[in-house]
């Protein structure tokens, strides 16, 4: 990378299947000047509960992870949290209060709206919880998935690099077909869609950068295309695959996750997976109708199969971490709404 005269400008080699891009950046941004040092000792000292402030920048605030990431670390003593929308009007969703920690109208597809939010809120970490998901349509347009999942955390890790900050992004089970389950970090990617394997180009490996790869639940601020609030939308009966198997988390958990164990471990970098103990569609909706209160029949049914639950014991045993069981990960998910 070269920095000259409060200007960056890299190249970048892209590679899919047979074909290869390369990519010349160039932004012009006044914020490099003012490179800091690196703050890991400040942010040892905020996890103890002690000393300044980690400073948090979370992108895409208003997704289903990115609003449950914002609020929880907005709620939580030692942390000073920025999040940023692309709308001024997503921020209505959120309380009066949250919405002053608000940054709207960050494009982060163009390169000098990402520098300017990160020059202008100096962070000590960034959490990205930009992506297109596998339930929209753009998923499966290269023009749309490439630049947002493959392209954009390489950008984000480069520009958290100059910045001195660290730099966590999130990946998806998705990256597996699901045929065998119990995935490893170790394990080769064999999604045959577009969407797993944007994703999986899209996962950082820097000294300044951690990826997190899981599966998540939780609550939208709007619409309801999730499983959870689709499932909570319906009425009558709906059927619940009892051979889809899932080891994802609530949204929320996995902010507590980062919280509690990624920042207080800044050796940590490269892949992680992080995950609950497996269960399936049909056992999870039917512990989801019970905490939520909800009347409708799940019907069993056994014609789907797939397996893409993952195995975090790494992460287990580096950090300690050890999962809820599912019935109080879905009560954590309801009561922090």
């Amino acid at each position: 990378m070269k920095w000259a005269n409060a200007e960056c400008s890299w190249s970048e080699k892209i590679t899919l299947g047979n074909a290869s891009v390369v990519l010349h950046v160039r932004c012009t941004s006044g914020f490099l000047g003012n490179v800091r040092n690196v703050r890991i000792s400040s942010i040892l000292r905020a996890s103890c509960g002690g000393g300044q402030s980690v400073k948090v920048l979370v992108l895409g605030a208003s997704g289903m992870l990115g609003n449950a990431t914002f609020r929880l670390f907005r709620e939580s003593d030692g942390y000073e949290v920025i999040g940023t929308v692309r709308h001024e009007r997503s921020k209505q969703y959120f309380a009066a209060s949250h919405q002053l920690a608000l940054v709207s109208g960050v494009d982060v597809e163009n390169i000098d709206s990402l520098t300017r939010v990160i020059g202008d809120t100096k962070p000590d970490l960034v959490i990205n919880c930009i992506g297109l998901v596998k339930q929209l349509a753009e998923a499966d347009d290269p023009l749309a998935a490439i630049p947002i999942n493959s392209l954009l955390p390489h950008r984000i890790a480069r520009l958290c690099a100059v910045a001195d900050a660290r730099f966590v992004h999130m990946s998806t089970d998705c990256v597996f077909s699901g045929a065998k389950g119990m995935y490893s970090e170790s394990d080769q990617s064999d999604a045959k869609d577009l969407y797993g394997r944007s994703k999986f180009l899209g996962e950082v490996d820097y000294p300044n950068a951690i990826t997190l790869r899981t599966s998540i639940i939780g609550h939208e601020l709007e619409g309801a295309r999730s499983l959870v609030g689709w499932f909570l939308s319906q009425s009558g009966s709906v059927r619940g695959f009892k051979r889809a198997v899932f080891s994802g988390m609530p949204t929320v958990e996995i902010a507590r996750l980062i919280r509690d164990h990624v920042i207080p471990n800044p050796h940590l970098h490269g892949l992680y997976h992080v995950s609950a103990d497996p269960i399936n569609k049909y056992d999870l909706l039917g512990l989801v109708a019970d905490a939520y209160g909800k009347q409708i029949k799940i019907e069993s049914d056994e014609s789907f199969a797939i397996d893409r639950s993952l195995d975090s014991s790494r992460f287990r045993s580096l950090t300690g971490f050890q999962p809820k069981s599912w019935a109080e990960l879905v009560r954590s998910m309801r009561d922090f709404g």
